[in-house]
């Protein structure tokens, strides 16, 4: 049976806290998997990590996250600090290098831990990293994100999240007709407009700009001895993060792999959008394997 130990590190300038998923016994030869996302904490993994009973299973709340307080004075989130924050997590684990399942923003930081510290990975699967410079239409994104963040800091989480979900769920290049839609009614999302006042939401604040912000370091991901994998949801369509996954997976010379289901396709149901995490598995089980 599967144990879990919920731990502490403390880092400069944050103490991160972390849970181990230990299997009853031997792991195997399979290396220990670290799952991470960002926003997201590790409780979005739950449904994907009971799956992998045959192996050592991380995840964390990344800084400023969940249950990982920061003591640095910032609110800002970027690749840098979190793949800095990942490495001092697996020196502490002592088992590298580990394989990494990343989602979303999560797999940005992986992509850039896995440029400074290539020896923490073996194989890493990016999970549709929303990344605006490998688009074509990559100033309209930019753009398109803009306009999140001041429905946001206008009218409140409400409006702000529906124009995010009007954003992601966009098919194709963000064009004019894009633009010209009327702005989102919070409603049709099962949201409220109602305002709390709050404006330090990780996901639609502009403190992780620095995210999609990122820059592709192409030639150092292709010379590294780990092993990337882009990876795309088979529902994703024309989305902007499946648009990101597969112009990525193009810039480092290969196809974006397919996987189950959606953008969170490994979840459970935990966020009311869940995905299929049982074939998720058994497709990431096969990548993993297949290193």
């Amino acid at each position: 049976m599967t144990t879990t130990e919920t731990r502490t590190l403390a880092a400069p300038g944050v103490d991160l806290v972390y849970d181990v998923r230990s299997p009853g016994s031997a792991p195997g030869g399979h290396r220990t998997l670290l799952m991470i996302g960002q926003p997201m904490t590790a409780e979005g993994f739950g449904a994907l990590a009971a799956h992998f009973t045959d192996r050592t299973v991380v995840t964390y709340d990344p800084r400023g996250l969940g249950r990982s307080a920061r003591t640095d004075g910032r609110s800002d989130h970027t690749p840098q600090q979190q793949a800095a924050d990942l490495h001092l997590l697996i020196e502490a684990l002592g088992c590298g290098p580990v394989d990494v399942f990343a989602s979303s923003g999560g797999a940005v930081t992986a992509l850039e831990l896995v440029v400074a510290h290539p020896g923490d990975v073996g194989t890493l699967v990016a999970h549709e990293p929303p990344i605006n410079s490998v688009l074509p239409d990559a100033e309209a994104a930019e753009r398109a994100q803009h306009a999140v963040h001041e429905a946001y800091q206008a009218k409140g989480a409400g409006v702000g999240m529906a124009a995010f979900l009007a954003m992601v769920s966009w098919q194709g290049e963000f064009t004019d007709a894009y633009f010209a839609q009327p702005a989102p009614d919070p409603a049709a999302f099962g949201l409220t407009a109602d305002d709390d006042g709050s404006r330090d939401d990780p996901l639609l604040s502009n403190d992780s700009g620095a995210v999609t912000d990122y820059h592709l370091d192409v030639a150092a991901l292709t010379a590294t001895p780990a092993r990337v994998v882009i990876a795309v949801g088979e529902e994703s369509a024309q989305t902007y993060t499946a648009r990101t996954a597969v112009a990525t997976a193009a810039l480092l010379g290969q196809e974006a792999v397919v996987f189950p289901s959606h953008h969170g396709g490994f979840l459970g149901g935990e966020y009311g959008y869940a995905g299929k995490p049982v074939e998720f598995a058994a497709r990431l089980r096969e990548v993993l394997d297949a290193g």
